[in-house]
């Protein structure tokens, strides 16, 4: 095998492929990395039986031929190399990467042995990589990352028609959104819950601009595949129960209020530098205002006022500072509204359009519902 190839296509591919492998391999040559080089480009492959990510690129191939690297190391030297064009050959058990006058011979492992990576399902439709990027990013902070619970650690997708729901809990919030699709088939639906570390870590990597294939047949599936520029992963799914999280995001709420939501996102982390753990930030709604404040015994204190509009009763209700300002980031509009009936009961958090923003867009469909903290008095 010897191929040569532009030093930043390869640092992407075997970046890309190198996300899945595993710490722990449960067999050595799952710690690989392979790399196959055919007419047609380079492949690069990585695969721990549950998780499989592939990168094809454009290089120049003057010798086919596959070989098995140690992968984790294969990404480290690439990553360090300058910006020259990077020569990959094999001699004998080694395989040599040359760029410029660096040189590192790697241990070929026995590529016969690896196994053999999954197709992902039909393809489903495909969406747009920064929209779905985006959308995933707002869900996956309410993952949980207790494994004793696989559903609480994976995102819910729901598709009907041209939409496709996501959403993810850790019992004590709710994040989902909808986002615009284009299905391979009008009536296509299906429903899935994909681990939410693979699948944030997947979109993370999804190049600007890319429209990504989303492979899912519906029926009976365990395993979801990704595609775009280049690049595959299939991951296998986890059991799909999960919650009826949608009969939670309505109700009967006694306050509505909202609050600009930049300023209310600094003032959350202002006043949050005095709260110890398990310690909430106390948000007061009345009439025209809103006081953030937090106390830390007799130790420190902060407290901070922000214009509101309320409608509805008064309400003096206490969260989780890390997880209250979680939600905020989901919310793209200038002013956020906040939903609830009295201060034990869940919070919904919900972007409030105004004139000065842009036209709705899927981002409105988010919603956070967040459990308060009960207070003391």
């Amino acid at each position: 095998m010897k191929f040569q190839v532009d030093h930043q296509v390869l640092a992407d591919a075997v970046g890309w492929a190198s996300r899945v492998l595993p710490v722990r391999p449960a067999l050595p040559v799952l710690a690989g990395m392979l790399v196959d080089a055919t007419a047609d480009g380079v492949t690069l492959a990585g695969f721990d039986y549950e998780v499989s990510a592939r990168a094809t690129v454009e290089a120049a191939v003057s010798e086919p031929g596959r070989v098995l690297v140690p992968g984790r190391l294969l990404a480290e030297i690439v990553r360090s190399l300058p910006g020259r064009p990077v020569e990959v050959s094999t001699e004998g058990a080694e395989a040599v990467v040359r760029c410029g006058s660096a040189e590192f011979g790697l241990l070929t492992m026995p590529a016969e042995d690896y196994p053999t990576l999954p197709e992902p399902p039909a393809v489903a439709g495909t969406v747009s990589g920064d929209a779905f990027g985006t959308a995933i990013g707002r869900v996956v902070v309410a993952a949980s990352r207790d494994d004793t619970l696989p559903m609480l650690t994976g995102v819910r997708v729901d598709i009907e028609g041209e939409t496709i729901g996501l959403a993810c809990t850790d019992r004590y919030r709710i994040a989902c959104c909808e986002l615009a699709w284009s299905p391979a088939r009008p009536d296509f639906s299906a429903a899935a819950v994909v681990p939410a570390r693979t699948l944030a870590d997947a979109a993370r990597s999804l190049r600007a601009g890319t429209e990504v294939e989303l492979s899912l047949t519906g029926v009976g599936d365990n395993l979801l595949g990704l595609s775009g520029a280049g690049r595959t992963l299939t991951t296998r799914l986890l059991d799909d129960q999960f919650i009826d999280y949608r009969s939670r995001l309505s109700g009967q709420w006694t306050t509505r209020a909202e609050v600009p939501t930049g300023a209310f996102v600094e003032a959350v982390k202002r006043v949050a530098l005095v709260a110890e753990r398990n310690v909430p930030v106390r948000l007061a709604f009345s009439e025209d205002s809103v006081r953030i404040r937090a106390a830390s015994g007799d130790a420190a204190r902060a407290s901070e006022t922000l214009p509101a509009e309320l409608d509805g009763d008064e309400v003096d209700i206490g969260f989780n500072p890390q997880f209250l300002l979680d939600g905020l980031a989901g919310i793209t509009t200038m002013t956020t509204r906040l939903h609830c009936d009295g201060p034990n009961k869940a919070a919904l958090f919900t972007p409030a359009p105004t004139e000065d923003d842009k036209a709705p867009t899927a981002q409105d469909t988010y919603r956070y519902l967040l459990m308060p903290i009960r207070l003391s008095a």
